[in-house]
């Protein structure tokens, strides 16, 4: 159990280092070429090859076959992915990374510990303890902290 969880939390680690970078390379990628849009386009095509690859590799193509009758709702994950995307490459460059992806983090702690708390869109219930607000609160207050130093 510990060796899983430790490998869960390095492949999210890694997720997270990720996440600055593709906003740093996207963000840069859309002012040499004048719009966020055409960046957000071309990282989706590159995420679409990707996933593709990975797909083939993992034999995964006939899952393709029952996705259209799954429930519509599951789908605006896609439209979260491109709102993401293009928000943090357009916002970056005029906000700056750091203050850009520092409030990424906040909502993104304030959103998972409710969708957690409530077992939201069939997550694992997880409850919002004292301790577990405590450490919330403090990531919150370290997000602001690097904020005003």
């Amino acid at each position: 159990m510990i060796v899983e969880t430790l490998r869960y939390a390095a492949i999210m680690l890694l997720a997270g280092i990720g996440i600055p970078v593709l906003a740093a390379l996207n963000a840069q990628l859309g002012t040499r070429i004048g719009s966020p849009a055409a960046a957000a386009t071309v990282l989706f095509a590159v995420a679409f090859a990707g996933t593709l690859v990975v797909l083939a590799a993992t034999s995964g193509v006939a899952a393709l076959a029952v996705a259209p009758a799954q429930p519509k709702h599951l789908f605006l994950a896609g439209l979260l992915v491109a709102f993401y995307v293009l928000s943090i490459t357009w916002v970056a460059p005029r906000f700056g990374l750091g203050n850009a992806i520092t409030c990424v983090l906040l909502g993104q702690l304030a959103a998972a510990a409710v969708i957690d708390q409530f077992g939201l869109m069939g997550a694992i219930v997880r409850e919002v303890t004292p301790m577990r607000a405590a450490g919330l609160c403090l990531m919150a207050a370290g997000v602001f902290l690097t904020q005003r130093g």
